[in-house]
């Protein structure tokens, strides 16, 4: 009788791959990933560049829906040529009138217009109000940084 380590005995090869190392390894880096992310983004202080931006195409049929914000938190809002629309309006009534203009002509592109000192608060709650009201896109409107 041979026993298992005899050389008469050959040893049948296995073609199967063992995964089970491999799922260990990424499951690990996984959870290294997941906890180090937060961390990368978070309270990082950021002094935003200013460039000059390329102008947005806007076909001529279209008049874009511009919402302004003066640095006294007033909003406005103005359709193209309507410059006698200069009043301020509340920030609910601003989300139900861009709600029905934009029911109205879907593909009427919305554009913010803020002061440079407006407070953050104020431009993030008119654009959630802009969202809210079913706009899917928002364009920012800035100014060419001066030279000099």
């Amino acid at each position: 009788m041979k026993g298992p380590y005899s050389r008469g005995h050959k040893r049948k090869l296995s073609s199967e791959i063992n995964v089970v190392p491999f799922i260990d390894v990424m499951l690990v880096l996984l959870v290294i990933f997941m906890i180090t992310a937060p961390m990368m983004t978070q309270g990082v202080q950021v002094e935003l560049p200013k460039f000059t931006s390329k102008p947005i195409d806007n076909p001529d049929d279209v008049t874009p829906l511009i919402v302004s914000l003066d640095d006294s938190g007033n909003y406005y809002i103005d359709l193209g040529s309507d410059e006698d629309k200069r009043t301020p309006v509340a920030l609910d009534e601003l989300g139900s009138k861009v709600a029905s203009i934009v029911a109205e002509k879907p593909k009427t592109p919305v554009l913010v217009k803020g002061a440079k000192t407006a407070p953050y608060g104020d431009v993030m709650g008119l654009m959630s109000t802009l969202q809210g009201a079913g706009v899917p896109n928002v364009g920012l409107i800035s100014e060419p940084p001066t030279e000099g």
